[in-house]
């Protein structure tokens, strides 16, 4: 079945939906008891939500083709609207648009990109409301998260409006007699950055802002799932003044690994940034080493959360709840192994189980909402499975557990589960859902060793109060990124990116520029004569 029927189809029985348990009637999360709102946003400015065309060279395109994919409210399963469904021939196109700005773009001073980048920022956040909602509408996350998050895109085009000016060389002593070495830093060139559905305003912004400041053109590859928020930063590009050719967004789904393979093989794209799952990126890096692309990868996470008995539980608990049930589970930071240790395991798991029960599930832009839907019925699938592959190996699932069909075929409990071994899938497999598997532990050395057992190592989070406990911990996790005693790490300032099957490079902070850079040194000599009288 295709992604377009997944998503579209409705639950027709309610059998797999029947988990029982002692705990079902006291555990469940609160929900709302109707049906997903049908009805569409209210846009302030109707002209930002983009339907049946792409951006390319400035100007709003269809596929030469013709042909559209349709895109689906996740909590109602209705339609939203349709994007053109570009091929790689398309794609070329756009590229071409961008390799023909790119000569004039890199010659604009810093101070010019940054004030580009100014106005864009003063854009979105004029039209700020108008974006949350279309995130609500098209990815499902509670219209107060998706506030959250254009407030976080928009930032990235504030911070590196600031770093444009400040491209720093270096001049460095030479060894030879009468030489000059100094090194100067240029843009790389063309950039295909290719993003995810879960944050669909941040992740663009998080790669367009340094590319740009930089002095890189661009090619974004929308997410099939979630193009319009994409679409409507375009809009707002436009009337920032972004020359045309400089950004270009292309939107597919059917065929998007065509339109990613275009992007890592084409000769003119010089680098290519990619957040999304591990093997697909292995896939991208296979394609990319034909033409040696710069890479930035940003791939799958199995964050662990580990919580000591020397940890303020209160403190811990809320940092869990806030790592993990963020979006529902469905970023690529959220916890997703909570390891606690055993003399305060219960006390941590009545009290994380409580704040659990009190969750509200429903649309996204219903009052009072804490979590929506799923993307789609595959995320649901996943959540399924793992949740009963804990169930057979001994977990004991004592809040949630149940799919939400009167709600809509992609809402699911939040569900906590205790007694969790680390044979279990949640143990190797990141969930991306609203699933908490608490596993106990005894000492420092056999949880680190736990976390690190991970093939990928994005993020990290532990609550301890002992100082040197915390240094220990925080230098031996292998990851990216680590929270001490607190479960929310994401920052414009902070560098965001992982080790290990995670990828590499850095995004956001000073060093998120450095990836769109090339250093070039120039020497020169003959300059040891002395002054001429």
């Amino acid at each position: 079945m295709s992604l377009l029927r997944s998503i579209q189809r409705t639950v027709t029985s309610q059998s797999r939906f029947t988990l029982k348990s002692q705990f079902q009637r006291s555990s469940l999360p609160l929900i709302v008891s109707r049906m997903a709102s049908s009805r569409a946003p209210k846009l302030n400015d109707p002209s930002l939500f983009k339907t049946d065309v792409a951006y390319v060279n400035g100007e709003w395109v269809k596929a030469a083709s013709g042909k559209t994919f349709k895109v689906y409210d996740p909590a109602t399963g209705e339609l939203i609207g349709s994007s053109p469904e570009f091929t790689g021939k398309d794609t070329e196109n756009a590229i071409s648009a961008a390799a023909a700005a790119f000569p004039s773009f890199r010659t604009k001073t810093g101070r010019e990109r940054s004030k580009l980048l100014r106005k864009w920022y003063d854009l979105m956040m004029e039209n700020a409301e108008d974006l949350a909602k279309l995130i609500t509408w098209e990815n499902g996350k509670p219209l107060t998260d998706a506030k959250g998050e254009v407030n976080y895109a928009a930032s990235f085009f504030e911070w590196f409006s600031e770093e444009a000016p400040r491209v720093y060389g270096d001049s460095i002593p030479a060894t030879v007699p009468g030489n000059r070495v100094v090194t100067i830093k240029q843009p790389v060139g063309v950039c295909g950055l290719i993003t995810p559905w879960n944050f669909p305003a941040a992740m663009v912004t998080r790669k367009l802002g340094p590319a740009l400041a930089a002095g890189c053109t661009v090619v974004v590859k929308t997410p099939g799932e979630t193009p319009f928020t994409s679409l409507a930063l375009a809009e707002l590009a436009h009337r920032a003044g972004i020359p045309k050719g400089v950004v270009n967004f292309v939107t597919t789904l059917e065929n998007t690994p065509e339109v990613g393979e275009t992007l890592t093989t084409h000769p003119t794209v010089r680098k290519v940034s990619f957040t999304g799952s591990t093997n697909v990126g292995k896939l991208l890096m296979k394609q990319a080493s034909q033409t040696l692309k710069v890479l930035s990868m940003e791939l799958g996470g199995n964050a662990p959360f580990i919580v000591f008995d020397d940890a303020d539980v209160d403190a811990a608990v809320a940092g869990a709840i806030a790592s993990k049930f963020r979006s529902s589970g469905q970023t690529c930071v959220c916890a997703n192994r909570i390891y606690v240790q055993r003399g305060i395991y219960d006390e941590f798991a009545k009290k994380f189980a409580e704040k659990v029960k009190v969750f509200k599930v429903g649309n996204g832009f219903d009052e009072g909402i804490t979590h929506g839907p799923l993307i789609h019925d595959r995320a649901i699938s996943k959540v399924v499975a793992h949740i009963k592959d804990a169930k057979e190996k001994g977990g004991r699932v004592v809040v949630g557990g149940q799919a939400l069909p009167d709600l809509g075929s992609n809402f699911y409990q939040p569900t906590v589960i205790t007694g969790m071994t680390k044979d279990m899938a949640i143990a190797s497999e990141e969930t991306f859902g609203p699933v908490a598997g608490l596993f106990p532990f005894a000492s420092e050395q056999e949880v680190v060793d736990l976390a690190n057992s991970a093939e990928v190592g994005l993020a990290g989070y532990f609550f301890s109060r002992d100082l040197e406990r915390i240094t220990r911990v925080a230098e031996a996790l292998e990851v990216g990124m680590v929270g001490v005693n607190t479960g929310l790490i994401s920052d414009t300032a902070a560098p965001f990116g992982g080790v290990k099957q995670s990828g590499f490079g850095r995004e956001g902070s000073k060093y998120g520029i450095e990836e769109y850079l090339n250093i070039k040194t120039i020497t020169w000599g003959g300059i040891n004569k002395p002054l001429q009288s």
